[in-house]
């Protein structure tokens, strides 16, 4: 454990060095605030709180944002630093190879956890300092909306780990990383929904249709904070979470497995892998 926490202490020490944790957590906040102040001229329409509506435009906002970040941290953690040759000088030291992998995993996360959650949170303080008004299921969701932005991008942690241990150069890791958030992003939803229309949903039970959604853990962040409370009759979703077979906690489970299923891989593919 103690040589976990090294490494991991490692990969934040080199993230403050290369400015990520400052650059992340002041873009995710930038936006965060933004959408707080452009985002509540619909409440009085729709009749949903001024804090709905930040969650609503923040999650949508994390489907696109945080899994490209995620990657663009993990992409390059192993196989960068076998091309710089620092992997090798890691390793000669009294450390295994899984333990190189989850040290730096869980630097990597703690990175994209302070910068989501300062990003974030900035915008609930934006709230608390104007004085709004917000009901408590209200700030449970948006506690949640943080949490589970910070787990989706743990997966793509996790996805890209698995990548980096896969592949032999630091370039086709990048392009790699690239395909795999257009997939989980805009393709995967654009085939699922292409498929639904076309057949007009025939032979698409609904315990398909829920298997197929946490097929995408993208999907299944977006059922787990657009498809219920007050967000979701704001949200275009809010149909699709009511007919689903997934509960809540179905959708954290899936998203757990989507972070162990990667990274266990990821330390096997590793720990099999010459040097």
């Amino acid at each position: 454990m103690k040589n976990i926490l090294i490494i991991a202490r490692k990969e934040i020490q080199e993230g403050l060095r290369n400015r990520w944790v400052v650059a992340v957590t002041l873009l995710l906040a930038s936006l965060a605030l933004t959408l707080s102040f452009l985002g509540s001229a619909p409440t009085g329409n729709v009749g949903a709180g001024r804090l709905d509506i930040i969650i609503v435009s923040l999650s949508s906002l994390t489907i696109f944002l945080v899994p490209l970040i995620a990657l663009l941290l993990s992409h390059d953690a192993i196989v960068g630093e076998m091309e710089r040759g620092t992997l090798l000088l890691l390793l000669s030291y009294p450390v295994g190879r899984r333990q190189v992998v989850l040290g730096k995993f869980l630097g990597h996360t703690l990175i994209l956890s302070v910068a989501t959650f300062v990003g974030y949170g900035a915008a609930g303080a934006a709230l608390v300092v104007a004085g709004t008004a917000v009901d408590p299921g209200s700030w449970i969701a948006f506690a949640t909306m943080i949490g589970s932005s910070i787990l989706l991008g743990t997966v793509f942690i996790a996805i890209g780990y698995l990548l980096s241990a896969s592949v032999t150069q630091r370039s086709s890791a990048g392009g790699m990383a690239l395909g795999i958030w257009l997939f989980f992003v805009i393709i995967y939803d654009m085939g699922l929904l292409g498929a639904l229309v076309s057949t007009k949903g025939e032979g698409f039970s609904p315990g398909l249709v829920s298997a197929l959604l946490i097929g995408n853990p993208t999907d299944a962040y977006r059922l787990l904070n657009l498809g219920s409370h007050t967000a979701g009759s704001v949200s275009s979703i809010a149909g699709v979470a009511a007919n689903s077979m997934l509960t809540p906690g179905l959708l954290v489970t899936s998203l757990f497995l989507w972070v162990a299923i990667p990274l266990l891989l990821a330390m096997l593919r590793f720990s099999r892998r010459e040097l």
